[in-house]
């Protein structure tokens, strides 16, 4: 269904059960799940999030910043993707880290033929440090990458299995939408990624499809065609 995809993980769901710093299962979890997914053919770019670590908005009001915590929270995504690319080559596959900022010699800095190079060989790259710039969300990051290197589609990994009406774990009466657009996404406040992230995924146009990725298998079976999750489109 989907050649190139990029993968937008949050950094909550590196942490495991407690949602805090780097939870080793949950690390090689994620891993074979991807390496999975370029081994049946598939080329898989990822965004991590960094609220495992440090989000840049919690710091407000303790001392920090708004650049300062944002900086904080770009650094954490690296971290992040530094951990996962480890646990995909221990599993046999290519895995480049790139960033926003120069950080050589942790990672390569972003270039979009460098990481397109990586796909088109077999192996996975991992995108960090959010846009580079404060004020921009992990979200934003993540379509603007998506739109950079060509990717079919945004595949945005939660702990539920898709859009609802409501949010689900709060609203029992919440119901799921198998497919609806940017506009009424946005029209409904449905907070499934932030408003730059959709303007920036409508323009592409790149379908934006969010799904459970806590259930084992369920990326595998999303880009060999089952329909999984909800998507957005334009």
């Amino acid at each position: 269904m989907y050649n190139r995809v990029l993968l937008k993980l949050s950094g909550e769901s590196l942490g495991g059960p407690a949602g805090k710093g780097i939870d080793e299962q949950s690390l090689m979890r994620y891993a074979q799940e991807v390496v999975q997914a370029v081994k049946d053919g598939h080329q898989v770019a990822i965004v991590n999030g960094g609220g495992n670590i440090f989000r840049g908005l919690q710091g407000l009001g303790k001392g920090f910043d708004r650049i300062n915590g944002d900086r904080m929270g770009m650094l954490a995504t690296v971290i992040n993707s530094l951990g996962l690319a480890c646990a995909i080559r221990s599993l046999g596959v290519e895995a480049e880290v790139f960033t926003a900022t120069p950080m050589e010699p942790v990672a390569h800095y972003y270039r979009r033929e460098d990481a397109v190079a990586v796909l088109e060989r077999g192996g996975v790259a991992l995108i960090a440090g959010g846009t580079g710039n404060p004020f921009f969300t992990t979200d934003s990051g993540a379509a603007l990458r998506a739109l950079e290197i060509g990717a079919d589609a945004l595949l945005k990994g939660t702990r539920v299995d898709g859009v609802y009406t409501a949010d689900p774990e709060k609203d029992p009466t919440a119901t799921r939408y198998q497919e609806l657009t940017f506009t009424k996404a946005l029209a409904d406040h449905l907070k499934v990624m932030d408003a730059t992230a959709f303007a920036l995924c409508e323009q592409g146009p790149v379908p934006i499809v969010v799904f459970n990725v806590e259930e084992p298998g369920n990326l595998a079976r999303l880009l060999n065609g089952e329909e999984i999750g909800t998507t957005v489109h334009a």
